[in-house]
């Protein structure tokens, strides 16, 4: 019989109170005692706190056993062997008194294995049948069952039980801690180098160097967190390699990020974009992560020692000081651990890139699963030249602007030298062949680093500056990183020039930035006789474009330069050594050879100079006026005479002193934007149109016109400001939007929102006062782009057709001013009641009701058809209106009938009505407080005779027609009091004399309206 068929025989719901009396009651507390507590202190038949003596236990047993024979069934043993069960069940009992263990130790038992315990303790009496030693069995288990659920019910137990646990664990965690001090686990030697080596890495790695160029207060090394900036790389159609860009297209991702989707990659770029730093960072960011064991390999270094370094020497080909446990390396590589980023395949000999290719593939080979990265400039080997072994093939993209900026501010970070990051930007913006310059971190670097070292200054000229360019790249840079000879060919640095400006000037002359190679390879090999050079026309033009740094293959058959600025220095400086001047000045109309123009004056001598800029100023143009005004930078010595007059001819241009003179100043083309001065010495009239002349170019140069406009944004002028702010959809919004408008002072001044990302950008500056937004934009989302509504108090809606009601203006709480220019769905202007306005305009809305609760309006100017009627049955009758306008549909439909309704009325703005009436101009004799009476549009439809004398009209504008003498002199005799007259002209000028006469009492001004 089971103990669980025994159990259920016994009803244990019965007979547990009768075994819990083995125990004593139980006590609080967890048990938390220097020594157990042993099961001999907790039964009730031992002890000091006994409650039960040896025969209270046989009788317990005795019933126990009676239980289960008298349950129905068939009698588990014979009757007679009754009381031997009973009577060894309780010597069994008893023994639990005898037991050296505790209640947690008992349950760690098990209750099978306390009985056998309990077995051992008292043993069955000989004689017994098998039917019952079977039964005292299985009794002795179930009571056993019983007991451990009766311990783990204490209130001790479970804390006890915790603690003990606890006191194990730690005894276990000290053996094991001891374990291993005894014996070191395989892998903590590697670990313990790591910990050294990543370190290494990362501080090994982290900073730039530019090589090539003296600096004499300038650091040749930068950090590298500071200084680096973030490029992309592009997989041309035929290499992309990613599902999700198919054939077709170009893959464009951060080259940081060129590891993270692909183990095996190629990166190719020119000369200083970039690849060595991107080596750097890739390593610096691996080292400090930890998920991967850098190893940088510059082939270079690597080739010095003929043959290529198996893994084991990794670290002493590269001069690591640490030397790593045996076979670290190996392990790391086959655990798929490693990211090995091999720099320089272009820097090696042509014959030892294959042998090089080789080793790579072995190593791949040999080691799966860990990510390789190999760098060399596009034209050392071939396209696909390990597209078959899984390699994907990127190509490192020119900066662009946005990344030059970035760049710049890094630099000057890095070196701490902010005071010379914004003129430099300035400079970048302004001029041309600078930017064209930089496109890329080593001629950034270069022009950061020699700006800085001129105290904030480029070179004179900018010859300097192309100078130390090309000496850095045709010479000095491979030589100073430690670079050997590479190919077969080995030019100086004057042979190199020779050859590259034969090439330059061919391509000047054609118009063209590119020629196919068999016309340059024709190039050179016409140009081999007069040089030292080794080798045939192609083998030296495969050199040139290997490691100038000037030139490069942008597709198969193809060859160009790599900055257009090289191509036209270089160009230039062929001309005036063949004597090409006139050449040059013939082609001075052409915009393209502007800068070839400028860098002739650069390299030619002061009489070839006088030559080229005496032809230019005779053409007596304005643009040649000006580019011979650009070249006086780059003329440190010239005749007195020449110099004073490109400079008398130009002052005559710059500054614009009119809007006309400025238009015609842009014609002149982005090269104007360089020579734009100011704004200190300027007039507030001078100012404004030099930011017209800006604005007008900033279509065609945005980045030189914006650096111009940045110069004025702070300027008091009003008239500047507008302009300033009239020019934003010329720019990039959110540039302009941070450079220019949120530094202009707000006094006087409105900003219009003309399109979405307009009205974004509004959350990046600073709030406005006043704001106009254009288009049919919600309510919600304009008060949710402007930082702060309640500093709005004026605010114009044009063209929102979806705008129908006004509730949510309400968030602009000092709104003063409002006017709605085609908002036609509003039919309802009750939600204005509760803001501050006193000006509203509008025009053609659905159904202006409403207006009635606006009672602090002064100034009110609606065109708009009303309904049969007076205009106090639709305007606010109780608001002190100062001003009213009314438009054509106004008059039109209404006329002016219960105009005298607004007695303090001074301004009354009328515009292009159909004939009024007598009626009607009674209304405004009755206005005793007007002073201003503003016709606009034709005298025709103003019935001038019906006009009354108005004698309190002291001011009169209107808009000049040239053929209205009879209306006007019908005015004068109307209007007796008049002092002051203006003329609104929009097109056309008038002369003032003639109306002086025809107003013989008033002055006489005008107004032009833009």
């Amino acid at each position: 019989m089971e103990p669980a068929v025994l159990g259920g025989k016994l009803a244990s719901g019965l007979i547990t109170p009768l075994l819990k009396k083995l125990f004593v009651p139980d006590a609080p507390g967890a048990g938390l005692v220097d020594r157990p507590i042993r099961l001999s202190s907790l039964v009730s038949f031992k002890g000091e706190k006994r409650t039960l003596t040896e025969k209270d236990v046989h009788k317990l047993a005795a019933h126990l056993v009676a239980r289960a024979v008298d349950s129905p069934g068939e009698a588990p043993f014979p009757p007679d062997e009754q009381t031997a069960v009973a009577d060894a069940l309780a010597r069994r009992l008893l023994a639990l008194g005898d037991l050296d263990m505790d209640d947690v130790q008992a349950v760690r038992l098990g209750h099978r294995e306390l009985a056998r315990q309990l077995e051992y303790g008292a043993p069955a009496p000989a004689g017994l049948s098998t039917d019952a030693r079977c039964f005292l069995g299985n009794a002795t288990e179930w009571a056993c069952l019983q007991i451990l659920e009766f311990f783990t019910r204490r209130s001790t137990f479970v804390a006890r039980t915790l603690v003990e646990q606890t006191r194990t664990q730690a005894e276990l965690i000290a053996r094991i801690d001891e374990l291993i001090a005894r014996s070191p686990r395989p892998g903590s030697q590697d670990r313990t180098f790591e910990r050294r080596y990543l370190p290494y890495v990362a501080e090994r790695h982290n900073h730039i160097t530019i090589y090539g160029i003296d600096l004499r207060d300038s650091p040749d090394r930068w950090p590298l967190e500071v200084a680096y900036l973030s490029l992309e790389a592009t997989a041309t159609a035929e290499h992309a390699l990613s599902e999700g860009h198919p054939g077709g297209y170009d893959l464009q991702l951060p080259a940081e990020e060129a590891l993270s989707t692909h183990d095996r990659v190629l990166l190719r770029g020119d000369a200083g974009s970039g690849k060595t730093t991107l080596v750097q960072w890739l390593a610096v960011t691996a080292a400090r992560d930890g998920d991967r064991i850098p190893y940088v390999l510059p082939l270079r270094t690597l080739i010095r020692a003929g043959q290529l370094p198996s893994p084991a020497a990794f670290l002493s080909s590269t001069g690591c000081p640490h030397t790593p446990p045996e076979g670290w390396t190996e392990r790391v590589l086959t655990a798929g651990r490693a990211l090995i980023l091999i720099d320089g395949l272009d820097e090696i000999p042509s014959a030892d890139r294959h042998r090089t290719r080789d080793w790579l593939l072995s190593l791949i080979g040999a080691f799966p699963g860990n990510r390789w990265l190999l760098t060399s400039r596009p034209t050392a080997v071939r396209p696909d030249w390990l597209a078959s072994e899984g390699f994907r093939e990127l190509t490192l993209t020119p900066m662009r602007r946005p990344e030059v900026k970035t760049f710049v501010e890094r630099w000057h970070t890095a070196a701490q030298a902010p005071e010379y990051e914004g003129p430099l930007l300035d400079s970048l913006r302004t001029k041309r062949d600078l930017a064209r310059l930089a496109t890329n971190p080593l001629m950034c670097g270069l022009i950061c680093a020699l700006h800085r070292e001129r105290r904030g200054y480029l070179p004179t000229g900018r010859k300097e500056l192309y100078d130390a360019a090309l000496t850095m790249l045709l010479a000095r840079r491979d030589r100073e990183r430690g670079m050997g000879e590479v190919d077969e060919v080995e030019m100086s640095e004057e042979i190199q020039l020779e050859l590259l400006q034969r090439l330059a000037y061919a391509l000047v002359l054609s118009g063209r930035t590119e020629m196919d190679t068999e016309a340059a390879e024709g190039i050179v090999e016409r140009c081999l006789p007069s040089v030292s050079a080794t080798g045939d026309a192609a083998t030296v033009l495969r050199s040139l474009l290997l490691r100038s740094g000037l030139l490069r293959q942008p597709a198969a058959g193809i060859v160009d330069f790599v900055h257009r600025t090289f191509q036209d220095y270089l160009g230039a400086r062929y001309a005036v050594e063949e004597g090409h001047l006139d050449v040059l000045a013939g082609h001075a109309d052409d915009a393209q050879w502007e800068d070839v123009i400028r860098m002739a004056v650069a390299h030619a001598r002061p009489r070839e100079r006088v030559v080229l800029l005496r032809q230019l100023l005779a053409r007596e143009q304005p643009r040649l006026t000006l580019l011979a005004l650009a070249c006086l930078e780059h003329a440190p010595t010239l005749d007195p005479e020449v110099r004073a007059a490109a400079e008398g001819r130009a002052a005559a241009l710059i500054p614009p002193r009119s809007a006309e003179d400025a238009r015609m100043l842009a014609k002149a083309g982005p090269l104007v934007l360089e020579l734009l001065p100011g704004p200190e010495e300027f007039t507030d009239e001078e100012a404004r149109n030099v930011t017209v002349t800006a604005s007008l170019l900033g279509v065609e140069e945005p980045d030189g016109a914006l650096a111009v406009l940045r110069r004025f944004r702070d300027h008091p002028s009003l008239d500047v400001r507008r302009q300033l702010a009239g020019t934003w959809d010329r720019f990039d919004t959110t540039e302009y939007a941070v450079e220019v408008l949120d530094h202009a002072p707000r006094d006087n001044l409105f900003l219009r929102c003309a399109s979405a990302e307009q009205l974004d950008a509004l959350r990046l500056m600073q709030p406005w006062h006043g704001l106009a937004v254009a288009g049919s934009h919600s309510l919600a989302k304009i008060v949710d782009t402007v930082r702060n509504p309640e500093a709005v108090n004026v605010l114009g809606l044009e063209r929102n057709h979806s705008l129908s009601t006004l509730d949510e203006l309400a968030a602009f709480r000092n709104l003063s001013k409002l006017w709605l220019q085609d908002c036609h769905s509003i039919d309802d202007f009750g939600a204005l009641h509760e803001l501050p306005l006193i000006d509203l305009e509008f025009n053609d809305v659905t159904h202006p009701l409403g207006l009635h609760s606006l009672r602090r309006l002064t100034r009110l100017a609606l065109d708009q058809w009303l309904p049969d009627g007076r205009l106090p049955d639709h305007l606010p009758t109780s608001a002190p209106l100062d001003y009213l306008y009314l438009g054509h549909d106004t008059l039109t439909s209404i006329g002016m009938r219960g105009l005298d309704q607004w007695s303090a009325l001074t301004t009354l703005d009328l515009d292009g009505p159909g004939p009024l009436s007598a009626s009607d101009w009674q209304e405004v004799k009755r206005l005793p407080a007007l002073r201003t009476l503003i016709l606009n549009g034709s005298f025709a439809g103003y019935s001038m005779d019906a006009i009354p004398e108005l004698p309190s009209v002291e001011s009169l504008r209107f808009c000049p027609q040239g053929n209205e003498r009879d209306e006007l002199r019908i005015l004068t005799a109307r209007l007796p009091g008049l002092r002051t007259v203006t003329l609104n002209m929009r097109f056309s000028s008038f002369p003032l004399d003639a109306y002086a006469e025809i107003f013989p009492t008033a002055e006489v001004t005008q107004d032009r309206l833009l």
